[in-house]
């Protein structure tokens, strides 16, 4: 199985001002994860990037090692 809490905790800290904020947490099912990535309010902008391209290519990363693991994963950001 693949590591997906360290994949994407892996590149949000060094996307970030506040590296020691970020929080990743992960909710398996059986062949479908769900990765939830909590940030710093300021840094919120940071992760999901102009027009959400940030965002979309971490989850792009996300569901390629997916694939090559026959799984599925899904990847949100959890505003408090």
């Amino acid at each position: 199985m693949v590591d997906y809490k360290e994949l994407v905790e892996f590149i949000v800290k060094h996307l970030v001002t506040q590296p020691e904020s970020v929080g990743v947490e992960i909710e398996s099912g059986e062949n479908n994860n769900k990765v939830l990535i909590r940030v710093a309010h300021e840094d919120v902008g940071r992760v999901i990037g102009k027009r959400g391209a940030t965002i979309n290519a971490i989850r792009l990363l996300a569901k390629a090692a997916a694939v090559k693991a026959g799984e599925r994963v899904d990847v949100d950001i959890v505003e408090d």
